[in-house]
């Protein structure tokens, strides 16, 4: 078993049991996916809302999840996930500075643009925590399907 570390703007798929992390997930937003029957899991760590709108500098596809999304989809689905019997679990897009505008509160539209998007792509959502004014760090476990979401503000919580 290993612990594989994603970094923001970045994604990983493993076999059970090895065991997938991120750390501080602030407005950005961790997906896992997870295939029960074979065990393959995959989580991503995305930091904006929509690839189409990019500043230079932030073309990295893996950051937003119109595109990241589709390209675990297809790396899990190469190792042998089917789409069909995905599930996904998510958690972070805090809101961390006071802000005036809706325009800028960039964890509100990261967990909306996720949400659309897995929706798009027909794979439920069976447990989140998202929202609020805290950071968080994720632990996924394929091989029991378990979100292990720590924070200083709500302690460890698995979903």
């Amino acid at each position: 078993m290993a612990n594989l570390t994603i970094g923001i703007g970045d994604f990983k798929v493993c076999r059970k049991p090895d065991v997938l992390v991120t750390y501080a997930l602030g407005s950005c937003v961790g997906i896992c996916l997870l295939d029960a029957q074979t065990g393959i899991g995959g989580l991503s760590h995305i930091m904006l809302p929509d690839s189409t709108v990019a500043v230079k500098g932030f073309e990295t596809p893996m950051r937003f999840p119109d595109t990241a999304i589709p390209m675990m989809i297809k790396q899990m689905e190469s190792m042998g996930a089917s789409r069909s019997r995905m599930r996904s679990k998510i958690a972070g897009g805090a809101t961390m500075f006071a802000i005036s505008s809706d325009k800028f509160n960039i964890g509100e539209r990261n967990v909306a643009a996720v949400k659309k998007i897995l929706s798009q792509l027909r794979i439920p959502i069976i447990a989140e925590d998202v929202g609020e004014n805290y950071g968080r760090t994720v632990f996924f476990y394929p091989e029991t399907g378990g979100m292990e979401v720590r924070s200083t503000a709500k302690g460890n919580v698995m979903l």
